[in-house]
């Protein structure tokens, strides 16, 4: 059978994994020990952001003086020093679905605006690290989310044109770079819904990854 579909591209952050809460903590805890309130609402506007975008986003609204590479680092300590005591979930039916993909020989990818070390490190603590063909981190492509670079990139990794793969996303920064670089996106949901600005972009949202397998066997035919 020729599928339409061949391949399945995955963030990482709040999509694999159950972190996206943490780094709303985590973020807000470092702002206010630099003396800036920031609320929930400022994080989720820089979910899989680049520093190209997120660093102009919190400048403009906390003022050029605003320490964001001090932030920014103060943010990963906690946050480590966090996962190295508690660890961290992974999100429901992750499993289910890269063992699907595995079974119908589907190509598999990450593809995540962490960057390299950190990625394969959380990767590693699920042992979920060699499920994937590819793993493409936000400081191995020149423009991060939301630009497509690194989707594209991701595909040509596993081999596949960006309309042979599905993306995996949990934020509208990600599915903003899924879909411009010419992927089919499906949405799960972490910390927000989708809202009518990124519904367009979207193939199909789902509660959990394991309810994606509809979805592949749909397209592809069961």
């Amino acid at each position: 059978m020729d599928r339409k579909i061949k391949g399945a591209v995955f963030d990482m952050d709040g999509l694999m994994i159950d972190t996206e809460k943490l780094l709303v903590k985590f973020w807000r805890e470092s702002a206010e020990y630099f003396g800036y309130t920031m609320t929930d609402e400022n994080v989720y506007s820089i979910r899989s952001l680049s520093r190209k975008y997120s660093v102009p986003f919190l400048k403009g609204l906390f003022g050029d003086e605003f320490p964001f590479e001090k932030v920014r680092d103060r943010r990963i300590k906690l946050m480590n020093d966090y996962i190295d005591r508690f660890g961290f979930e992974t999100k429901k039916g992750l499993f289910e679905l890269l063992g699907y993909l595995r079974e119908n020989n589907y190509k598999i990818a990450v593809a995540t605006a962490t960057d390299r070390e950190r990625a394969e490190n959380y990767l590693e603590k699920i042992n979920a690290l060699g499920c994937f063909d590819a793993v493409i981190c936000g400081d191995m492509v020149k423009n991060g989310k939301p630009d497509p670079d690194i989707y594209i990139t991701a595909c040509g990794e596993i081999g596949l044109s960006v309309g042979e793969c599905v993306a995996f996303e949990d934020s509208p920064n990600g599915v903003k770079s899924a879909y411009t670089a010419g992927c089919k996106v499906i949405m799960i949901p972490d910390l927000t819904q989708p809202d009518n600005d990124i519904m367009p972009y979207i193939s199909a949202v789902y509660e959990s990854l394991d309810k994606a397998v509809e979805f592949f066997e749909e397209v592809n035919g069961s």
